[in-house]
Formats: structure tokens, sequence, C-alpha cells
């Protein structure tokens, strides 16, 4: 499974930044241990960001998701969309996990 993290901020962005830090170790820490995938900020920033999460079922990504430093500190909130990938470019047949029979391209 794959979901897709949208993080919206809950006030002006600027609320956010006392926690930046804290949140980038968080993306770091869940990068390196290859949950997440793809994360970055939305354009226009002040939106939020997304994060592209495999490898784990729904309620960790709840988990996960809460324990971002923004969500505690409750200057921003996730909404989660869980994707079951019916078609998979090549490239992303491995790193996703998907059997031979849903790669197209």
């Amino acid at each position: 499974m794959l979901h897709l993290l949208c993080l919206r901020y809950t006030g002006p962005e600027q609320e956010a930044e006392p926690f930046v830090a804290a949140h980038v170790e968080f993306l770091e820490r869940h990068h390196r241990a290859g949950t997440f995938l793809v994360s970055g900020q939305t354009v226009p920033a002040a939106e939020g960001g997304v994060i592209v999460a495999c490898g784990i079922d729904r309620a960790a990504a709840e988990r996960i998701a809460a324990e971002d430093p923004f969500v505690v500190a409750g200057v921003a909130a996730y909404t989660i969309t869980t994707i079951d990938p019916g078609r998979v470019h090549p490239a992303l047949a491995a790193v996703l996990g998907v059997d031979a029979s849903r790669v197209r391209g």
C-alpha cells in the first residue's frame, strides 16, 4: 500500500517555524527507515507539504502522522489517502514491492 499524507497548516505558516528543525528530523528518520519515499513542500509553500509513504498499513501511517512535531504542536494536520497501486511504472515496481501483473510501460 501507498499512502499520500497531505500536511496543511492550521494557521499562518509562521506559527510552524519554531518546530521546523524537529519536523525535518522526523522526515529524515522516516526517509532513513525507508517508509517515506518522497516528501516536500507544496507550491505555494504556505499551504503545507506532502509525503508519499510505503511499506506500512493505514494504521501505521496514521500513527506516524500523529507523531509529526507540527501535529503534536497543533500547527498542522494531515489528511491521509491510501492507494492500492493498480498500474505501476517499471522503475517503481521494486521500490513499491508490486507484482509483475501491475507493471505497465
